[in-house]
């Protein structure tokens, strides 16, 4: 995308003139003056908050990269979605491109007796406070930093020669019975955790280093694998205690907007039904050069689906932050999500963005109907898509004008 420098002159990072919901002038200028002083060096000493990347590339060995800021300090906002949702977007993108990372490769399988400098890495990664890591790498750092959809934005790599760390570790309680059980099936694992207290963007991570499983199956997961999963473990679990419970009484639609993006939901009376739509607008992300919008939707019924949705991984992470809402609630509903996204949103950030967001608008208000109708009407009023455009395609609303016959 080409922005007219007559409106950054203009602009200066005041008034996103060019549409974007972040300057990327100011997010380029700010990343570069922390990484600059960093850069053609071959090591990086900090607290990491901690932060550790899996990939995917060449499975099944794959690249594991801790990486750390080069500052030291409380620095776990670093690694917390929470906090990211109350950040500029700029400001989000500049922190987490300050994560340095260094790179070294390990096979999947290693996590079941790690080499030592995989259990270092093991032992950062299950810590709950930040850690005070020294990076020693190989080659010089480099400005290359990894933006995809499914996983938070970081900064520059380089291969990794040695990791020290100079503080000792402090795992959650229930994240170091989780790691020294070597009895406990993974899925277990993650559910454990999760009741205990921990967000499902930590317990990704130590799926991914290989922190947590039966001990002859651990593995090296890729984290944009290990975030699906623990979305998918987790609301499936949750979707099936609020299955148990009475279905809403009401009609009720949410209404959030965030940098660019709307997400809205309808919870209707019925046994679990979900629905996640995505309303992709020229311009914005996915649709860059496109004249018109582009709508996905993937759906599931009372059972749920055998198939992975193709929409990707925002649909489990929307889904955990709707079974969550319910679950809180005791009731059971059908539950319609849709995220329209707008021009000047288009850079991929991942998909905590997306849980975050619908776990923020299921806590705000709702406007409550006694209708179906009255529900897509108020809806309709709040959506720039028309919306038989994506009535026409939806199976939750198919099944629930269809209940209204019975």
């Amino acid at each position: 995308m080409r922005i007219n420098p007559e409106l950054c002159v203009r602009c200066r990072g005041e008034y996103n003139l060019c549409g974007l919901a972040y300057c990327p002038i100011l997010v380029n200028n700010r990343a570069f003056r922390r990484i600059k002083p960093l850069e053609g060096k071959t090591g990086v000493d900090g607290s990491s908050p901690p932060s550790v990347m899996v990939g995917r590339l060449g499975y099944p060995k794959v690249r594991v990269y801790p990486a750390t800021p080069p500052i030291h300090g409380s620095t776990d906002w670093l690694e917390e979605p929470k906090a990211w949702l109350s950040m500029r977007l700029e400001d989000f993108l500049t922190s987490r491109l300050t994560l340095i990372r260094g790179s070294t490769v390990f096979n999947i399988n290693d996590p079941r007796n790690p080499p030592r400098q995989l259990h270092e890495i093991q032992v950062m990664a299950i810590s709950s406070r930040p850690v005070d890591t020294e990076l020693t790498l190989a080659k010089p750092i480099k400005g290359n930093v990894t933006f995809n959809e499914q996983e938070p934005p970081i900064g520059p790599s380089a291969p990794l020669r040695n990791l020290k760390l100079s503080t000792t570790p402090q795992p959650a309680r229930a994240v170091e019975k989780a790691y020294s059980d070597i009895d406990m099936r993974a899925s277990d694992a993650a559910w454990m955790l999760y009741s205990s207290g921990i967000d499902v963007h930590v317990i990704s991570r130590l799926m991914s280093i290989g922190a947590i499983g039966r001990g002859r199956a651990r593995r090296l997961v890729p984290t944009r694998w290990s975030i699906t999963a623990i979305d998918e473990e987790v609301s499936s679990r949750l979707i099936n205690e609020v299955k148990d419970y009475p279905e809403l009484g009401e009609y009720r639609v949410y209404v959030r907007r965030s940098s660019n993006n709307l997400f809205l939901g309808i919870l209707a009376p019925h046994t679990w039904l979900y629905e996640w739509s995505e309303l992709w607008w020229p311009g914005s992300t996915w649709n860059n050069w496109g004249s018109e919008p582009v709508v996905e939707i993937d759906s599931e019924g009372y059972w749920g689906r055998d198939t992975y949705p193709s929409i990707g991984g925002c649909y489990y992470a929307a889904r955990l932050a709707a079974a969550e809402a319910l679950h809180s609630m005791r009731r059971q509903a059908a539950v319609i999500l849709l995220r329209e996204i707008y021009p000047g949103f288009n850079i991929p950030v991942g998909v905590w963005f997306v849980r975050e967001n619908v776990r923020a608008m299921f806590k705000g208000e709702y406007a409550s109907f006694s209708s179906l109708d009255e529900a897509l009407k108020f809806a309709a009023g709040q959506l720039k898509l028309p919306l038989a455009k994506w009535a026409s395609r939806s199976y939750v609303l198919r099944r629930l004008r269809e209940a209204r016959l019975l």
